[in-house]
C-alpha cells in the first residue's frame, strides 16, 4: 500500500511524515528503512504475528508494510505546471490513497502560508489542482470517445458519462463525489483520475485539542462537515505530539498517549484508517520458516489470496487450511485447534477473512 502525504507549506505534512516514519525506526520489531529522501517504508504493528512468532520461534519474520510518500512542490497552478506541478501530481498518480494533512490550530509563531487559518480554503486550493488536471484529462477522454463512436452506443454513452463528469468537476467537485451506478464508476475508474482517489484527512490539531475533547475545536468539526459531503475520512492527529511520541520507548509511549487520552499513537490509527479506507485485510501464513502477513482486498477468494504468494498456488490450488486467529490463540497450538476441529478445509469459493491462519494446498 502506498500513501501519498499532502498538504500546503506550514500545516504539519513533513513533521507528521518524521513523525511516522520515525515510529518505524524507534521500534526493534517494527523496523523503517528510506528508499529515498522523500520515501518511508513502515511495517505494520500486528500483535497477532508477534503471538504466531512466539509461537513457532520462525527463522523469518514478514509483516505487512505501508510506504508513505512525502508529496512536496504544490502551489497554486501546480495543475499548469507551475512549480513542481508536474512532479507533484505525477507522485500522487502513483499512491493508492491520499493523506491530506490539514492545519486545525492557531499559532503565530508558525506563520501559514495564506497569512491565516482557514482548512475549509486550504483543502480547496488543493482540491482544485487536482480537479483541473483531471479536467484536462477528462476533455481528452471525451473528444477520443466522441471520434470513436461513429453511431456505436458503446461510445455515444461513454462520451456522455465523462461529459456528466467533467460538469461536476467543472463546479469544483471532487470525482470522488460524483454519483453514478457501479458499471458507469467501473469506466470512470479506468482514468486514473486524482481527484478520484481515496482520501484522508489528517486534521493537524494542537497538543491541547485531545485533553479539551476533540469534538470542540471548530476546524476539526469544518472538516469532519466537508469530508461527509465527499464520503472521505478525517482522523485528527498531533503531527508535533507524534514526533515527540516516537522518540520515546515503549513505556514513556504509553503514558504519554494515557496524557493526551489517546489509547494508540497517530501512526497506528493512521494505518488502521487506511487499511478500512481502502477495503483491505490481512490473512497470516505461520511455519518454523517464517511468520507472514498478507495484505488483500476484503472479498478476496481463497484462490485468489494464494496467488499473492505465488501463481502456482492460485493455477494449482486444491484447497486451503483456514483457523481463525483468535481460535489458535486460544488453543495454544495448532495441534490443539486440530483436535477440537477448528481448522476447516475450505475449497475455491471460500472468502478470505481478516485473521486468517492459512496452509494453501496446490499442485502444479
Amino acid at each position: 500500500m502506498k500513501l501519498g502525504i499532502v498538504g500546503l507549506p506550514n500545516v504539519g505534512k513533513s513533521t507528521l511524515f518524521n513523525a511516522i516514519t520515525n515510529a518505524g525506526a524507534e521500534s526493534a520489531n517494527y523496523p523503517f528503512c528510506t528508499i529515498d529522501p522523500n520515501v518511508g517504508v513502515v511495517t505494520v504493528p500486528d500483535s497477532r504475528l508477534d503471538f504466531l512468532a512466539q509461537m513457532y520461534n520462525p527463522k523469518k519474520y514478514t509483516p505487512a508494510v505501508i510506504e508513505f510518500v512525502d508529496i512536496a512542490g504544490l502551489v497554486k497552478g501546480a495543475s499548469k505546471g507551475e512549480g513542481l506541478g508536474n512532479k507533484f501530481l505525477e507522485n500522487i498518480r502513483r499512491t493508492d490513497a491520499i493523506i491530506h494533512v490539514v492545519r486545525c490550530f492557531d499559532d503565530e509563531n508558525i506563520i501559514h502560508v495564506e497569512g491565516s487559518t482557514d482548512p475549509l480554503r486550504d483543502i480547496e486550493t488543493i482540491n482544485l489542482e487536482l480537479i483541473m488536471a483531471d479536467m484536462e484529462m477528462v476533455e481528452r477522454r471525451i473528444d477520443r470517445a466522441k471520434k470513436a463512436a461513429k453511431g456505436d452506443k458503446k461510445f455515444i454513452h461513454e462520451a456522455e458519462v465523462f461529459q456528466a463528469l467533467y460538469d461536476h468537476l467543472d463546479a469544483g467537485k471532487s470525482a470522488r463525489s460524483f454519483e453514478c451506478d457501479e458499471d458507469d464508476m467501473a469506466l470512470i475508474q479506468t482514468s486514473d483520475l486524482l481527484s478520484l482517489k481515496p482520501v484522508i484527512y489528517a486534521a493537524n490539531v494542537d497538543d491541547g485539542a485531545f485533553a479539551a475533547g476533540i469534538e470542540n475545536n471548530e476546524y476539526y468539526n469544518q472538516v469532519v462537515k466537508f469530508a461527509a459531503g465527499e464520503g472521505s475520512q478525517v482522523l485528527p492527529i498531533c503531527a508535533q505530539a507524534e514526533q515527540e511520541i516516537a522518540e520515546l520507548d515503549d513505556e514513556d509511549k504509553i503514558l504519554f498517549l494515557e496524557e493526551m487520552g489517546l489509547e494508540e499513537s497517530g501512526l497506528d490509527r493512521l494505518i488502521k484508517c487506511s487499511y478500512t479506507l481502502l477495503g483491505l485485510i490481512s490473512y497470516l501464513t505461520a511455519g518454523p520458516d517464517e511468520v507472514r502477513a498478507w495484505t488483500i482486498t476484503k472479498g478476496t477468494k481463497a484462490p485468489q489470496a494464494a496467488g499473492k504468494i505465488h501463481t502456482d498456488f492460485e493455477r494449482g490450488f486444491i484447497r486451503a487450511e483456514v483457523v481463525a486467529f483468535d481460535d489458535l490463540k486460544a488453543c495454544g497450538t495448532m495441534a490443539a485447534a486440530k483436535e477440537k476441529g477448528l481448522v476447516r478445509s475450505e475449497g475455491k469459493e471460500y472468502v478470505m477473512q481478516d485473521g486468517d491462519v492459512v496452509l494453501f494446498r496446490f499442485n502444479v
